[in-house]
């Protein structure tokens, strides 16, 4: 078994699904299909008159054979003709209505579990999303509900007529010669051993076939990410074997399921043609012992074919069920999952207008462990982000100052001391009003496929063309009003059409649009050229005068103007003052700055 094989089969023996995996699976089932429950009720009456429909065709087949036609009887044979009729409009009108029903159920319940799963997604803090993996995420989200709602749909078209159409058919047939009805109950029973097997063998193959889906999400998207990488090393034999390695492990599960559902399909062809010719020749023998009449043969073979049929279809209903319910119980292990960051039971309001302080936030004594640490990434933090004033921080990589931002927007919470936000600890304000108080740029400059305008309405939905513009130029975007396009021009998934020092303007100009009480601008500079950098430092200075702006860089020459600069040194205050100061005060600065001079003077560079 090669290595990848080997971590798929790691992945699959912790995605069992035991007990409480199945009792999560049908607790969430039963909230899905709770609003539909009339569609349901809809769902079983036109199923029943499909079902009586087929029975009663043979039946009065049986009768016309055995009277109308052996007594001559014209009235009736016409009779049962137009009985026969009306039961094919009726069971033809069932089939059709409870079809149509059950796409409409199970469109609606997958579409619910995609839009539960999603909103959940969007509730989950960065460290619990880590726990489900990207891929692992698309998967169910997409996939597992595509599963889910074909397991409702099949479930119910395939599953749903055996047990009404067994026992009536059963009944009827003892009905017609107690013989030929017991014949049906040991056809029905070895049947329902076949499948019984069939499912025990595929069951779990299903089961796994979802983690091998994942892998190949996962695998997938970091291929793709990183087809330039894979490029540039000349990885690309390498990385391919591994990828083969995934489908080829798939594709041998796919068909070990296949090869059970043909073994299962020949033993039923096999079987129908024993029971018809079984039914012909007990069927004759009873005929000539006047025990039954020769039409009821028609109806009896009608009976078993009807029954084998909706058991073989069953067949393929039954064996999704394990892995309708693998897909289940994998969501609803992320509509359980609590969120670490959580907004309070009754959310403290910021203040607006005059009542504003000065002070937009604080970090007092601030320190933060990720979950999964042995030690704290920030040490005992204490300082101010002011009204009018730039704050940055500047520190060797890992020293933390990412974190910093994404504590201020509370995808981290503080693990001791508090950090407020216009007076109030973030921990007691609502987490849609903190961030709609704040303007972000990360240290990525992710944009999303579309147009350049809709990108930048992501800072306010409401914003107008001119203050796009008034963004874009204070962004130093000048490229944009040389697109044949401007605002309407197209960005690709992620803005790969656009370098990279494009696409850091382009983030700036959509935080530029939105009105916010602080600007946090994480590395936001590092892909700009020292005069590009320069112009838009000027700009912004007389942009967010009224605004508090935190500044995170690595250059020196970006951060030198600003009225506070914040030092870390692995995750602790080594210094706070302005440039000269820290300069002669603070070593772990000085160190900094002595670097990139001596690294072609970018300290001093404008």
């Amino acid at each position: 078994m090669s290595a990848g094989e080997r971590d798929v089969e790691a992945e699959v023996a912790t995605a069992s699904i035991g007990r409480e995996g199945r009792r999560a699976a049908l607790a969430l089932f039963r909230e899905l299909v709770a609003p539909y429950k009339w569609l349901v009720a809809g769902m079983v009456v036109t199923l029943l008159c499909d079902i009586v429909g087929m029975l009663y065709i043979p039946t009065e087949l049986a009768a016309l054979v055995n009277t109308a036609i052996a007594a001559r009887d014209a009235d009736a044979l016409a009779g049962h003709g137009v009985s026969m009729l009306v039961a094919a409009v009726v069971g033809s009108g069932g089939c059709i209505a409870s079809y149509y029903l059950a796409s409409k159920f199970a469109a609606n319940v997958g579409r619910d579990l995609r839009v539960r799963v999603y909103q959940k997604s969007l509730e989950l803090a960065h460290s619990d999303f880590e726990q489900f993996g990207t891929g692992s995420m698309i998967t169910r989200t997409l996939s597992d509900a595509n599963v889910v709602q074909q397991m409702l749909l099949m479930g119910f078209i395939m599953m749903g007529p055996v047990p009404v159409t067994c026992v009536v058919a059963i009944l009827l047939a003892f009905g017609v010669d107690p013989v030929m009805g017991r014949l049906l109950v040991a056809v029905t029973l070895v049947i329902l051993v076949i499948f019984g097997l069939a499912v025990w063998r595929s069951a779990p193959i299903f089961v796994m076939l979802q983690s091998f889906i994942d892998r190949m999400n996962v695998r997938l998207r970091e291929y793709i990410t990183g087809v330039r990488v894979i490029r540039a090393f000349g990885r690309e034999s390498r990385e391919r074997e591994r990828l083969d390695s995934t489908f080829e492990s798939y594709a041998d599960r796919a068909i070990r399921v296949n090869l059970v559902f043909s073994t299962c399909d020949c033993a039923t062809f096999f079987l129908m043609n024993v029971v018809e010719s079984t039914i012909l020749w007990v069927g004759a023998d009873r005929v000539g012992a006047h025990a039954m009449q020769i039409g009821s043969i028609s109806a009896l073979i009608e009976y078993a074919m009807l029954i084998m049929f909706f058991m073989m279809m069953a067949q393929f209903a039954i064996l999704q069920m394990p892995r309708g319910l693998a897909c289940l119980s994998r969501a609803a292990q992320v509509l359980s999952a609590t969120p670490v960051i959580l907004d309070p039971e009754v959310p403290a309001e910021l203040p607006s207008g005059d009542d504003v302080p000065a002070e937009v936030a604080r970090f007092d004594h601030v320190s933060f462990r990720f979950g999964d640490a042995d030690e704290d990434t920030l040490h005992n933090l204490d300082f101010a982000l002011r009204r009018g004033e730039v704050t940055a921080v500047i520190g060797n990589t890992g020293s933390g100052k990412s974190t910093i931002a994404k504590m201020l927007l509370r995808f981290h919470d503080a693990t001791g001391g508090r950090l407020l936000f216009l007076g109030r600890d973030v921990r007691d304000v609502s987490q849609h009003e903190l961030r709609d108080r704040i303007s972000y740029v990360p240290q990525r400059a992710w944009l999303f496929s579309g147009t350049i305008a809709q990108n930048l309405r992501d800072g306010d939905t409401k914003a107008t063309d001119e203050r796009l513009w008034h963004a874009l130029d204070v962004a130093q975007a000048s490229f944009v009003h040389e697109l044949p396009d401007g605002l309407d021009a197209r960005v690709s998934q992620g803005g790969t059409n656009f370098s990279g020092g494009q696409r850091q303007r382009l983030a700036i100009a959509r935080a530029l649009v939105r009105k916010a009480d602080l600007y946090v601008f994480d590395d936001s500079f590092s892909a700009l050229d020292f005069k590009t950098d320069a112009a838009l430092r000027h700009a912004l200075s007389g942009e967010l005068e009224g605004a508090a702006t935190l500044l995170i860089a690595q250059r020196v020459s970006t951060i030198r103007g600003a009225d506070q600069i914040v030092v870390l040194d692995e995750g602790r205050l080594a210094g706070v003052g302005k440039h000269d100061e820290l300069v002669r005060t603070c070593p772990t600065y000085r160190a900094i700055v002595e670097s990139q001079q001596m690294e072609g003077g970018e300290a001093d560079g404008e």
